[in-house]
């Protein structure tokens, strides 16, 4: 797939894989100098880059697990949605959940992007729903199996 990407900031790095099976690739700060979040900070980090992604596609900016496991630098909203009609500047929002203040340092790997294909919905109102084994089993309904 090929994607328009439009750098904003000569000191942008284009998202890349970093092994050959990667599903992701890693997104870089693009930052002037470095950004210090304490525990429970949040902040939009930049990555001086816009995309075109193509109708029917959304692009997800997802954590990276070594900073999550690590240093607990995560993102805000989980997983970041950019709409394929969105033409700004890339930002990444991130947040310390750590015990300890994070450096995030310019061009440091802070999240990674995928571009997924989605379907629009369309909803259709019924008076009943088809049964399942399930049923109206909520939270929990399955057990707690110790082998999963």
């Amino acid at each position: 797939m090929e994607v328009n990407v439009k750098v904003l900031n000569p000191k942008a790095t284009l998202p890349a894989y970093q092994t050959e099976h990667a599903a992701a690739m890693d997104i870089h700060a693009c930052l002037d100098e470095p950004v210090t979040m304490q525990p429970l900070d949040r902040a939009i980090i930049p990555t001086g880059l816009a995309f075109e992604i193509p109708e029917g596609y959304e692009m997800q900016i997802r954590a990276r697990s070594g900073l999550s496991i690590k240093h607990g630098i995560t993102m805000v909203n989980g997983v970041g949605t950019i709409d394929a009609d969105y033409r700004g500047e890339l930002g990444v929002l991130l947040i310390n959940l750590g015990k300890e203040a994070f450096v995030i340092e310019p061009d440091m790997r802070i999240a990674q992007l995928l571009i997924t294909r989605y379907n629009r919905i369309s909803w259709q109102l019924a008076e009943d729903l088809p049964e399942t084994q399930r049923g109206l089993g909520s939270f929990g309904s399955t057990g707690f199996d110790k082998k999963a």
